[in-house]
């Protein structure tokens, strides 16, 4: 699905959210600042948004990668690291097991890609995993909203995103798949208690545009 929408995804985001989501992905980066993590890792990079992103504002000497299971998107990312000659890796992975060893990341962002989970539950274990004790995961995620911006918001999303994105990357379908995703997806709240259950001792959130989207902050 993410292969055949890869070279216009990123302008795709941009469209469909008004642009807010680079204020979302800004606050993101800010807290992971905030924690000042040595090595990241960038799950369901994708074209590497937020990886580039954590390079620019995090310490010169930070390693971060970023992992994908889309071959199309991490060649988008590859392309642009090495034309911006910046130190960031890009490698093929699966969240549902890593290649990475255990408690050998001190900070892991992931931006719209846990409710994508094959299995939810084994991804967040696997998350939980990789992270060393006293380091935090960082969830961007879409979430549940309520009171009376629910309606517009899924309207937005289930009838005008789908025809709007796939005119512009030729995939109907695979933004048709944005609301279902969504909508089978918990709450802020309930990802609160899906992240404990994992295994995190501290779980906390920041809710954004009346609850569509929540940054999740977990710590191992």
């Amino acid at each position: 699905m993410f292969s055949g929408i890869a070279s216009r995804y990123d302008l795709a985001n941009r469209l469909l959210s008004f642009g807010l989501c680079v204020g979302w992905r800004n606050r993101l980066i800010d807290a992971v600042k905030k924690r000042k993590p040595r090595r990241v890792v960038d799950l369901a990079t994708g074209s590497g948004d937020v990886a580039f992103a954590l390079r620019k504002a995090l310490p010169a000497d930070t390693t971060i990668m970023g992992y994908d299971f889309c071959e199309p998107m991490l060649a988008i990312a590859r392309v642009r690291a090495e034309k911006e000659k910046v130190a960031l890796t890009f490698q093929t992975g699966d969240c549902m097991h890593l290649p990475l060893a255990d408690e050998s990341v001190e900070g892991v962002t992931i931006a719209y890609g846990v409710r994508n989970f094959e299995d939810r539950e084994k991804g967040l274990r696997e998350l939980h995993r990789i992270t060393q004790h006293g380091g935090t995961v960082f969830i961007l995620e879409f979430s549940q909203p309520q009171g009376w911006f629910a309606p517009l918001h899924w309207i937005h999303v289930r009838c005008i995103s789908p025809v709007l994105a796939g005119l512009l990357t030729g995939d109907f379908g695979a933004y048709r798949y944005l609301g279902t995703s969504i909508a089978g997806f918990p709450n802020a709240e309930g990802l609160v208690q899906e992240l404990k259950k994992a295994g995190f001792s501290e779980v906390s959130y920041e809710s954004m545009l009346f609850g569509t989207v929540a940054l999740h902050q977990a710590k191992k």
